[in-house]
């Protein structure tokens, strides 16, 4: 990054009111600037679905308000062309931007924030394109070996010079894309709600001053680091805990892929290693994690589990350390494919809160629905014109010590579900049913959330792409919670024949009046099921979530029968002995021995590891941590 004045963060006491002020305004920013996305972008998933991330940065390119977390130090640190106002710069390749965006679909812009010719920030977001080009419709083949087999990948470059939108570069990209219009109205939208940040932070330093505004960056990140570090104190234990659970394949039949993390703390630096990982796949579902990232989700789980008061932002990430093995399924080797990375990225939770729930279950979740299912339909209509849909769906968020998980909801808190009335108005596609899955969350306590049943009927000739997971494993109870019911696809075909679906298939041909039966998995209970009110799971009975076998079997309700109920439960009690701290269902042997005939589909099998992605050893992975460490302190 060549030629830029950044503005230095000044050694200045804020107080408390302007403080507030100045964070009030940088959270509406924040806000603003989805709204700017959302009135401006044509894609469903975006437009709808808000399948996008903002933030706003302080001028070391540290998050101070937003969702994804730093990544810009790192990607200008190799920047070679000049930084001035009116830039604007695109990328959407994870290899050039350590991982800042996960696979080639996310477009993310960066717009520098000068303030009297002083770099004091930045705005910036990416959100997910509908496709980019590549092979299939969407981008997103589960078949791809190669990031090269999947999408047009976009180094760091500028599409806007000095405020003047640079043609060419912009024509090259929408050129290599089946719905520019769509593509350069969401990139549009995208520079708009950095823009409108950019604007609203040169208001703030009007307003207050440049240092006033740049010492309060400085205050709340340093009062989030406060916060943080007693976070790790109260819930990271000094002994080691590890936990493990699994992705279930790749798309080409390999898996399942173990997925390990081991956390403990020194002091009050938290440290979160995953060596243990299997190697990387040959399939798409690589995971490039940045450390940064992952700083983040720790961030998220630990702030929205036991303090959702506290500000999201970077300060905290000096206290935390993260071990990634380079060459494993979360940090793997170019050009490994990453296309369908999204399930060890919602994975990661699930192992993330397991680890924490080692010494104190009670204080943390069960095991969600564990992915982000995808449905993909393409085609062209019978006008000749070219129709393309993806949704993303969701399923079951695990029980947790708070009350029940939810129904049918996605992993990001933000995200919505495309209305039925938008999808049958512009798309060739009828939704016959969009329901819950009765008895799909696991009893507790606190119940598991359900997951959804949503039947798709195709109306022109086309062509369907699944993306899922958790039909293998299943999404475990705690604390005597049972597990979530696995997830399945079924399409019933317009003549009478049905064909079961694997989670992960590309090119799969429809014709007008198929119907696709896509349910997602639920969630794990949390904590002991004979515990639960009855007038709870009777609630649940009359609300269609539980059936009256599973109230009596897992729960021990006889729904209207206050006196048997006593019996049962007491016999249950009796014939389990004492409760499971987790239950993850049967052995993943057994599971793998049993899997055609329980699922109908053939077995993963292991795969082998990669000779020119040889992975880093544990020992290697820490000292090169170690050493990163002692050279930023």
């Amino acid at each position: 990054m060549q030629g830029v004045k950044i503005a230095q963060i000044p050694d200045l006491e804020i107080d408390p009111i302007t403080l507030d002020i100045i964070e009030g305004a940088l959270k509406n920013a924040r806000h603003e600037m989805d709204a700017v996305l959302f009135r401006t972008a044509m894609s469903p998933v975006i437009r709808e679905q808000h399948d996008e991330f903002p933030m706003i940065t302080d001028p070391l390119g540290r998050m101070v308000v937003g969702q994804f977390g730093s990544y810009i130090s790192e990607m200008m640190a190799a920047y070679p062309d000049t930084i001035e106002p009116g830039d604007v710069i695109l990328t959407n390749d994870p290899y050039k931007c350590g991982g800042a965006i996960s696979h080639v679909n996310d477009w993310l812009i960066l717009v520098p924030i000068f303030f009297q010719d002083e770099l004091v920030g930045w705005a910036s977001m990416f959100g997910h394109m509908m496709d980019m080009g590549g092979p299939l419709p969407g981008s997103l083949p589960t078949g791809a070996k190669t990031i090269h087999g999947e999408a047009m990948m976009i180094p760091p470059v500028k599409i806007f010079r000095r405020g003047e939108p640079v043609d060419d570069v912009i024509a090259m990209i929408l050129n290599n894309v089946r719905m520019p219009e769509m593509n350069r109205a969401d990139m549009m939208g995208i520079v708009a709600g950095c823009r409108t940040a950019e604007k609203r932070v040169i208001e703030i330093c009007d307003r207050f001053g440049k240092d006033t505004y740049l010492a309060a960056c400085q205050a709340l990140l340093d009062r989030t680091l406060t916060a943080m570090r007693k976070l790790i104190l109260q819930n990271i234990p000094e002994e080691p805990q590890s936990f493990e659970d699994w992705v279930d394949d790749d798309g080409l039949g390999h898996g399942p892929y173990k997925m390990k993390l081991t956390i403990w703390r020194e002091g009050d630096h938290a440290y979160f290693d995953w060596s243990g990982t299997d190697p990387q796949a040959v399939g798409p579902i690589n995971f490039y994690l940045n450390e940064g990232m992952f700083k983040m989700f720790i961030g998220v789980y630990l702030i929205m589990v036991f303090d959702p008061q506290i500000l999201f932002n970077d300060g905290f990430y000096p206290l935390l350390h993260v071990i990634i093995p380079d060459g494993s399924l979360l940090h793997p080797k170019y050009p490994a494919a990453l296309g369908c990375r999204t399930h060890a990225l919602t994975r990661l939770f699930d192992v993330l809160g397991g680890a924490l729930a080692r010494k104190s279950p009670e204080h943390t979740t069960a095991a969600g629905y564990g992915t982000s299912p995808y449905m993909l339909y393409s085609g062209f209509d019978r006008e000749g014109d070219f129709f393309y849909l993806m949704e993303i769906s969701y399923g079951g968020i695990p029980g947790r010590p708070i009350g029940d998980g939810m129904d049918g909801h996605s992993w990001w808190p933000l995200f919505e579900n495309i209305p039925t009335e938008y999808l049958e108005s512009y798309y060739p596609v009828r939704i016959d049913g969009y329901t819950t899955i009765r008895d799909s969350g696991g009893a507790g306590l606190h119940r598991g959330g359900n997951g959804i049943e949503k039947r798709y009927v195709y109306l022109e000739p086309g062509e369907v792409s699944i993306h899922d997971d958790r039909w293998l494993t299943y999404p475990w109870g705690i604390l005597g919670g049972t597990p979530g019911r696995r997830s399945e696809k079924l399409l019933k075909r317009a003549d009478g024949t049905e064909q079961r679906l694997p989670s992960k298939c590309d090119e799969v041909a429809v014709s007008p009046g198929d119907m696709l039966v896509y349910r997602t998995a639920g969630g794990g209970g949390w904590k002991d099921p004979l515990e639960r009110p009855i007038e709870k799971v009777e609630a649940d009975v009359a609300k269609g979530l539980v059936s009256t076998q599973k109230a009596a079997d897992e729960y021990g309700v006889i729904v209207g029968d206050g006196e048997a109920t006593v019996a049962r439960r007491e016999a249950l009690r009796t014939a389990r002995g004492t409760a499971r701290d987790f239950d993850t269902g049967p052995d993943i042997e057994d599971i793998l021995a049993r899997c055609e005939e329980e699922t109908g589909l053939p077995a993963p099998v292991r795969q082998k590891p990669l000779a020119w992605a040889k992975m880093e050893t544990p020992e290697e992975a820490m000292r090169r941590v170690r050493e990163q460490d002692a050279r930023t302190s």
